[in-house]
C-alpha cells in the first residue's frame, strides 16, 4: 500500500552574518590591525561587499580590509551572532523541519573553509558539520526557506526554490523590501511564525515536489 505525507519544509541557513558576526570580527580585526586608518562604523555600513564601500572612502583601504579576512583564525574567532545558537538547535528539532547551513566560500579559500567547519562544530557541535553546505551559488540548492544577509542572490537558477528572508544585518537594515519579501529582524523576532507559515504552504500543496511516498 502507497501512503503519501508531505515532506518536512527545509530551511536553509547563511553563516557570515546570521550565525557568526562577520561584520564587528572584520571591523574590529581592521581596526587592530590598522589603527591609523579611517573606517566605515557598522551603522554607516551600506552595500553587502565591505571592500567596495573602503575603496569608495580611499581605493588603497579595500585591499587592507580584505587582509583581514583572508588571515588565518578570522572565521574561526567570529562570535556567533546574539540567539543564533539557541534558534538553530531549536529549529532543527522541530518536527517536520530540515535544517541546513549554507554558506559560501571566499574565493581564496585557504583558511575560511576549514574554519567554517570548526565553528560550526566549536559553537553547535558535530551534528551540525554533516549539514553544511558549502557552495558560490545558492540557487542551485534546494529548499523552501533561505535565510540570508545578503540583499540580492543571484546564480544560475533565475526562479531558485526557496523563498528568501532577509536577516537584517548593518549593511542590508536601510533597505526597504517590496512586498511579498520578508525580513528577520534578529533571532528575537519571530523566525519560528515564518518557518510556520511556509510548512502550511508546503502541505497544503499536493501538487508541488512536497510529496514523499511510503
Amino acid at each position: 500500500m502507497v501512503t503519501r505525507r508531505a515532506r518536512p519544509v527545509r530551511v536553509l541557513v547563511d553563516m557570515d552574518g546570521v550565525l557568526a558576526d562577520f561584520e564587528a570580527g572584520l571591523l574590529q580585526g581592521f581596526r587592530r590591525r590598522f589603527p591609523g586608518e579611517p573606517h566605515v562604523p557598522l551603522d554607516e555600513r551600506r552595500g553587502f561587499f565591505a571592500r567596495e564601500q573602503y575603496r569608495a572612502l580611499r581605493p588603497d583601504l579595500a585591499d587592507k580590509l580584505a587582509s583581514v579576512y583572508e588571515a588565518p583564525s578570522f572565521f574561526l574567532d567570529l562570535e556567533p551572532i546574539p540567539g543564533a545558537l539557541d534558534a538553530m538547535r531549536e529549529m532543527s528539532a522541530m518536527q517536520d523541519t530540515e535544517v541546513f547551513i549554507c554558506t559560501s566560500p571566499l574565493r581564496k579559500y585557504h583558511h575560511c573553509v576549514g574554519e567554517k567547519y570548526r565553528w560550526v562544530e566549536k559553537h553547535l557541535g558535530p551534528q551540525f558539520v554533516e549539514r553544511i553546505i558549502l557552495t558560490r551559488d545558492k540557487t542551485v540548492v534546494l529548499g523552501d526557506l533561505l535565510i540570508d544577509d545578503k540583499d540580492t542572490i543571484q546564480g544560475r537558477e533565475e526562479n531558485p526554490s526557496w523563498e528568501h528572508i532577509l536577516f537584517t544585518c548593518c549593511h542590508n537594515q536601510h533597505l526597504a523590501l517590496p512586498p511579498p519579501r520578508r525580513r528577520l529582524l534578529s533571532w528575537s523576532d519571530n523566525w519560528r511564525e515564518i518557518i510556520g507559515s511556509k510548512r502550511e504552504a508546503v502541505q497544503q500543496d499536493p501538487a508541488g515536489p512536497g510529496l514523499l511516498q511510503e
